[in-house]
């Protein structure tokens, strides 16, 4: 299996900058994974779509403003860092530009002195430990020197650091958004509910991976980030019941999508369950609880186009997206959403 047979043109003024005002605005592709048929509708419309009985799964982790920017101590060099993950207590593992100038041992400061980091050691893929020393709540102080660590496609500056945020975001840990859930409103999410539709909240902290190109020429070859997940015990009743009864499991977005796949069984039981995941989610793989999809429009050749092939085959994916050209929708993080489901048909409400 090629990389390259996952490759779509996008023009680059479709790469969606900045946030709509309103959150449930964004329009949303309607895509049959059996059939290959599309619609177009708006976010909202999503409610058409939904059963009461259905069940939708959503990654309530928050993203910590994990980009800081810094100077060596000795030298007065500017230092850039992203917080990838806490390895323990006061040591993270980081992404640092230039990496060259960071060798164990370094200390950079940050915020006038306000935060000192200490390289520790290089460890896999040039990534840095590092050890931080301050005087107070270390959360506190990032979310003063912090920002939000935006993708690096997106070059506008966010004015309003919540809309890098779900309405939902709970658990600190994540380097990205899972952006398909920024197209909820809390009005949204509460017509959801009172549907009749249940709502169960998983946490994956989004890793480096999300950043990382694929690589290899072979996607067998390609090896995932290790992230962190938990569910809890509650959450992973409100799926398995909504299976026993023959209701639909709806994902919103791939880290959700990852985090039931890789805590349930071979025959479809989701497990409460903590740990860490690398599952690669890839055209020929058989989905154990996941039902439909709803998740943004993703990178050329990236793991999550795979995913979603994985869901609705290749061809329909690749004819979906290049429909999605066409009709100029908004792309990555800030643009728009799609709904993959076998046979979605709109209930009038």
């Amino acid at each position: 299996m090629d990389v390259k047979d996952f490759y779509f043109d996008l023009p680059e003024e479709l790469i969606a900058q900045d946030p709509l005002k309103d959150r449930s605005s964004s329009r949303l592709l309607v895509l049959d994974r059996d059939t290959g048929e599309v619609q177009h509708r708006v976010f909202r419309d999503i409610v058409e779509y939904l059963r009461p009985g259905d069940c939708l799964v959503i990654n309530d982790t928050k993203v910590i403003p994990a980009r800081l920017f810094g100077i060596k101590k000795d030298t007065g060099a500017k230092i850039e860092i992203l917080l990838l993950k806490r390895r323990e207590n006061d040591i993270w593992e980081t992404l640092v530009r230039p990496g060259k100038k960071c060798r164990p041992g370094t200390v950079i400061e940050f915020g006038e002195g306000l935060l000192s980091g200490t390289v520790v050691e290089t460890v896999d893929d040039g990534n840095r430990l590092i050890r931080f020393s301050y005087k107070g709540i270390f959360e506190e102080i990032l979310d003063q020197l912090g920002q939000m660590p935006l993708p690096p496609y997106i070059t506008h500056e966010l004015k309003d650091k919540n809309r890098y945020q779900t309405v939902y975001a709970k658990h600190e840990g994540s380097a990205a958004a899972p952006t398909a859930g920024l197209h909820f409103t809390n009005e949204l999410l509460k017509q959801i509910e009172e549907m009749g539709v249940k709502v169960a909240h998983v946490t994956l902290h989004v890793g480096l991976g999300t950043f990382r190109p694929v690589k290899v020429e072979n996607v067998l070859d390609h090896h995932m980030h290790s992230e962190f997940y938990v569910v809890e015990e509650s959450e992973a009743r409100k799926v398995n019941d909504t299976k026993a009864a023959g209701g639909r499991v709806i994902c919103v977005g791939t880290t959700s999508c990852r985090t039931v796949e890789s805590a349930s069984t071979d025959d479809g039981i989701l497990q409460a369950k903590t740990g860490w995941t690398e599952i690669f989610i890839y055209p020929g793989y058989r989905f154990k609880v996941l039902d439909a999809l709803i998740t943004n429009f993703h990178l050329p050749e990236s793991t999550l186009v795979m995913l979603v092939s994985a869901l609705a085959g290749r061809g329909h994916i690749l004819d979906a997206y290049k429909e999605a050209v066409k009709e100029r929708y908004r792309f990555f993080s800030f643009g728009d959403a799609m709904f993959i489901a076998s046979s979605p048909v709109a209930q009038k409400r």
